[in-house]
């Protein structure tokens, strides 16, 4: 038996087959010059591809790019005749490399996602736990098929009813309405990053409500991961663009233990990530409330656990870690619990110029901060593990004005304890280059 062995072709090869092969004209599209996967015709009678033409759409403008005429109107009509004809000539044309080009799916039109949108409120009224949670899934299927789609969505004013949605169901009962509250925040949780603003003052309104906030706390006690991760995603979120919320997180028992619980005892990268962001806006809210977390988050343990955090975990972690480190040194007591703690001193001058700028400035203004009590011992300390090198290495480098400000005075406050104190093999500058 003789057996024919064929090697498989490299991408190489197919791309370099591709191009020896001639597409037709009529196949490519007029913007990109490619074949075309899912074209469609504009009132102008021109054929485009459609990512290219909603490219050059959403780029603002208002006319044909072929033709130069202002557009009647936008719609988008599949060509489906082209389409056929650009399959089977990709079926024809295999053996060169051509990759089979599958039949899109039709994206879901601005009419459809308002009419769900619309019976989706009026579910909303009159408490339709089913039929909200039918209408929520169409969504969470569009959302699931494509970038486009999610735009189409959030642009109809989704996340306004979805925030009515669960603060209505909410007020119900969690325990009664969980599956649609699940499913509600399941959604928003890749509505959020499509538009940074997209919450609106009613939609901050509703899910900053009371009702809401508990519920939320609620799930991050009793929840599932997934379930954790998007409550944890929203309370975030919601946060971000509002000082509102964090009055009346005070208000919920056990918010603070629940909240640092997921730093102490990780479970997931994404949970540990929002909650680290959630407990920085806890404690830089403008108001006293953020006097009253700083001193709970720092009787839990909390500044040895960040120390812990940041010698241990990846950039982007220990970057959010060294910013509530910094802002619970504003309190006394945690710059007297951060100065009790051997680690302190070591890991911020480490973490100087190694991780990002903003990391940098963090853990210079900690160091600040902690020259307010036992100047003499932090200085000493300071010197002792490398920080007045590091310090004038950052001046030449360059660094934002307040953080300029607060070098120069730490290197005024050190010049006084350098005779005999420095550790100059405690810095290695070779090679050492701006990590940001």
């Amino acid at each position: 038996m003789v057996f024919h062995w064929r090697r498989r072709k490299s991408p190489q090869e197919k791309r370099l087959k591709v191009e020896e092969l001639v597409i037709p004209n009529q196949f490519r599209c007029p913007i990109s010059l490619d074949l075309m996967k899912d074209p469609v015709t504009l009132s102008s009678g021109i054929t485009y591809d459609r990512d290219s033409i909603e490219t050059w759409l959403e780029g603002g403008n208002f006319t044909c790019p072929v033709t130069n005429q202002v557009l009647r109107s936008f719609d988008q009509i599949p060509n489906h005749s082209l389409r056929k004809m650009i399959q089977e000539w990709g079926v024809a044309n295999r053996t060169h490399g051509v990759e089979r080009i599958p039949t899109p799916r039709v994206p879901v039109s601005e009419a459809q996602v308002s009419e769900v949108l619309f019976r989706l409120e009026d579910s909303t009224r009159r408490l339709n736990g089913v039929g909200c949670l039918e209408l929520v899934r169409q969504i969470k299927k569009w959302g699931g098929e494509s970038e486009r789609d999610r735009r189409c969505v959030v642009a109809n004013g989704a996340i306004s009813v979805f925030s009515a949605a669960f603060d209505a169901f909410a007020r119900d009962s969690f325990e009664r309405n969980a599956n649609v509250l699940e499913e509600i925040l399941s959604c928003m949780k890749w509505m959020f990053p499509i538009f940074k603003h997209s919450l609106d003052s009613e939609a901050q309104a509703r899910l900053g409500s009371d009702d809401s906030l508990r519920c939320l706390v609620w799930f991050l006690k009793c929840g599932d991961l997934s379930v954790k991760q998007d409550s944890m995603i929203a309370l975030r979120e919601l946060l971000s663009v509002g000082q509102k919320q964090v009055e009346a997180l005070e208000a919920i028992d056990e918010v603070s233990e629940v909240v640092s619980g997921f730093i102490k005892h990780p479970i997931c990268p994404t949970i540990t990530k929002a909650s680290l962001m959630v407990i920085f806006y806890l404690v830089s809210s403008p108001s006293s409330t953020s006097v009253k977390f700083k001193s709970e988050f720092v009787e839990m343990g909390l500044v040895s656990v960040l120390l812990e955090v940041i010698i241990h975990s990846e950039r982007s972690l220990s970057e959010k870690a060294l910013g509530v480190f910094d802002r619970l040194c504003d309190c006394e007591e945690g710059r007297e619990e951060a100065y009790r703690n051997a680690l302190t001193f070591p890991v911020l001058v480490k973490k100087i110029l190694r991780v990002s700028e903003l990391a940098t400035q963090s853990s210079v203004s900690a160091m600040w901060k902690l020259s307010r009590n036992h100047e003499e011992n932090v200085m000493v300390e300071a010197l002792q593990v490398g920080l007045f090198q590091k310090l004038v290495l950052l001046l030449q480098l360059g660094c934002g004005e307040e953080t300029k400000e607060k070098t120069t005075e730490l290197l005024k406050l050190m010049n006084p304890y350098r005779a005999g104190l420095e550790c100059i093999d405690s810095v290695d500058f070779k090679n050492l280059k701006r990590s940001f």
